[in-house]
């Protein structure tokens, strides 16, 4: 006798990527809301970590799952999904970063020139070792955004990638097409220009007492 209609119904949640791209490629398009729910968080935070902005991280969702949605059926598996998506996502974010004037955005070579130039000062004082309620001070987030918005996108994606959204080195390299140790030097690099601005905030903020 069979016992199949007792089995349990698979909820769609309980599905992997893989098989979720299975049912669309078999006409079932409530996968896409399945995705979304599964991965909007993930597309909102690398987004706002290099626009800065909840409106423009907001709009980008909706256009990299609309595009998800036209593209899903050209996906072939050769990498994971949230592979696929996040590369759907930077390129989307960076899209949008075009549209955008205005933004006064340091390059590269200014970052590095003034790294170089505080590194060599001798004696700095450690200003970020400061207790942990004077360094998440709204005025010590605020400096941390600020420095956010100046870095060079290039940055900016790392920190994020990386940071924020806890990728390994190797996940964030394949994702840009950079080497292990060229994520490593843009993080250190990204992380340590963060740090000098705090540094410099606490530096005026106690030597003006």
């Amino acid at each position: 006798m069979s016992h199949l209609g007792n089995e349990p119904k698979t909820e769609m949640s309980d599905l992997s990527d893989q098989e979720l791209v299975a049912l669309f490629h078999q006409g079932n398009q409530e996968v896409i809301d399945q995705f979304l729910q599964r991965y909007q968080t993930r597309v909102y935070r690398l987004a706002f970590g290099i626009l800065r902005n909840p409106q423009d991280a907001e709009e980008v969702i909706q256009e990299v799952f609309l595009r998800i949605f036209r593209k899903l059926h050209t996906f072939k598996g050769e990498s994971s999904f949230s592979s696929w998506l996040y590369r759907v996502a930077i390129n989307t974010t960076f899209m949008k970063i075009r549209e955008k004037k205005g933004t006064e955005v340091m390059s590269l070579e200014e970052v590095e020139r003034l790294l170089d130039q505080e590194s060599a000062k001798a004696g700095a004082t450690d200003w970020a070792r400061r207790p942990d309620d004077e360094l998440l001070s709204e005025e010590a987030i605020g400096v941390i955004t600020d420095a956010m918005e100046k870095l060079p996108d290039e940055f900016k994606i790392v920190v994020t990638l990386r940071d924020i959204d806890g990728l390994s080195t190797e996940e964030v390299g394949k994702l840009l097409e950079l080497s292990p140790a060229a994520v490593k030097s843009r993080l250190h690099r990204a992380r340590l220009f963060l740090r000098k601005r705090l540094e410099e905030f606490y530096r005026q903020l106690y030597e003006g007492e």
